[in-house]
């Protein structure tokens, strides 16, 4: 286990997560093994709020080696994971408790240097983590926070509550309003209905529990929930304050989360499917 004075590797990541599974009832989203994690290690708000890359992404560094940490035990055949986000630990190895992570690397790199042999092509090693997502992540990421004006991303989240079916959405931004830049109406089932106060914050680090503490005074009698939308990332205090008993809730939807969103409704992200295209030589040789 690592030590807290400095940021776990990868492979020290391997067992924590799937003792975070095992904590988990065998399968968890990967929200839920992140803060599963950091509570098994207790991971201090400085390591955990550290960004892999502040640049290219809004994804914390222990995001990052826990998906190469994911990434190696799916192909040692420990975990698998669903097109949802949820990992679980395959039926055959649920008993497996612990695993040496040096094997496990060695294994995982053996496996892919005999693939490389085989086909050369292959993807670079961060297109390759979480199924190829990490590029097109980054070049959202950097479009979100370098090349997009406030006011356009505020009329951005605008629209994506208005495509996720809220109704009268309005972008207010008055100044000195709680950092409060707008409210809109969500409609659950055709019978019930929440008014919601939203703010959107373009953030290349992690929302402090102090902002979310701001938000809600101003939301308090007002309207029935708060929705906090950024491109960065929430400390863990930020997520506990935001669900904290009694008080007004506010959901946080974080940069990762957004992305998601933006490609389910495809606002400025497309999902193309490309053709696959081989050469049988053996029947050539055998015409």
């Amino acid at each position: 286990m690592a030590t807290h004075d400095h940021m776990p590797k990868y492979h020290e990541l391997m067992n924590p997560l799937l003792q975070a599974l095992r904590d988990l009832g065998g399968s968890g989203s990967i929200d839920e093994i992140y803060s599963r994690v950091s509570e098994i290690l207790e991971l201090p708000d400085e390591i955990l709020a550290t960004l892999h890359d502040s640049e290219r992404s809004s994804q914390t560094e222990v995001e990052y080696r826990l998906a190469w940490a994911r990434t190696y035990l799916k192909k040692y055949g420990l975990l698998d994971n669903s097109e949802r986000g949820v990992w679980v630990i395959v039926p055959d190895k649920k008993d497996v408790s612990k695993v040496d992570p040096q094997v496990v690397v060695r294994k995982v790199r053996e496996k892919d240097n005999k693939d490389r042999a085989a086909k050369p092509i292959q993807p670079k090693e961060d297109e390759e983590l979480q199924d190829g997502t990490e590029t097109w992540r980054s070049l959202l990421f950097q479009v979100l926070t370098q090349k997009m004006a406030p006011e356009a991303f505020e009329r951005l989240v605008k629209r994506m509550l208005r495509e996720s079916g809220f109704v009268q959405v309005e972008v207010t931004g008055r100044s000195g309003d709680g950092g409060i830049d707008g409210k809109g109406i969500v409609r659950i089932g055709g019978l019930l209905s929440f008014h919601v106060l939203f703010q959107c914050k373009k953030y290349q680090g992690s929302v402090s529990a102090g902002t979310i503490r701001d938000f809600r005074g101003a939301l308090v009698g007002r309207a029935d929930k708060g929705l906090f939308v950024t491109t960065g990332t929430f400390t863990r205090d930020a997520i506990k304050e935001a669900t904290r008993d009694g008080a007004p809730p506010i959901d946080l939807l974080d940069g990762d989360q957004l992305a998601d969103k933006l490609k389910e409704l495809r606002l400025g992200v497309k999902t193309e499917l490309v053709e696959s295209v081989s050469v049988d030589v053996e029947w050539f040789q055998n015409i």
